[in-house]
């Protein structure tokens, strides 16, 4: 078994030949450089692609929050990504 990530496109549904393909099993989408909203409505454009996006991730995180902000940002970050997954 062998992995590839690729990144969100620009064109809507773009890879949905490989989506389909029987051997494939999952198809990961890296964020690109975009911003995190871009990132988001760019994969819920791409159906049965889901998000693998570390920077994206990490975006409004800093050294100088407490927990409780720090972990209501990442809250927050996880619940639109993932829900962009969902499409």
């Amino acid at each position: 078994m062998s992995a590839s990530w690729i990144w969100v496109y620009q064109t809507d549904d773009f890879y949905r030949e490989l989506v389909e393909h029987r051997r494939v099993i999952r198809v990961l989408a890296l964020s690109g450089g975009y911003s995190r909203a871009e990132a988001n409505a760019r994969l819920a454009r791409n159906p049965g692609i889901i998000a693998s996006f570390s920077r994206a991730l990490t975006e409004g995180l800093t050294v100088t929050q407490d927990d409780r902000e720090f972990d209501a940002v990442l809250d927050e970050t996880i619940g639109t990504i993932a829900e962009a997954s969902r499409t």
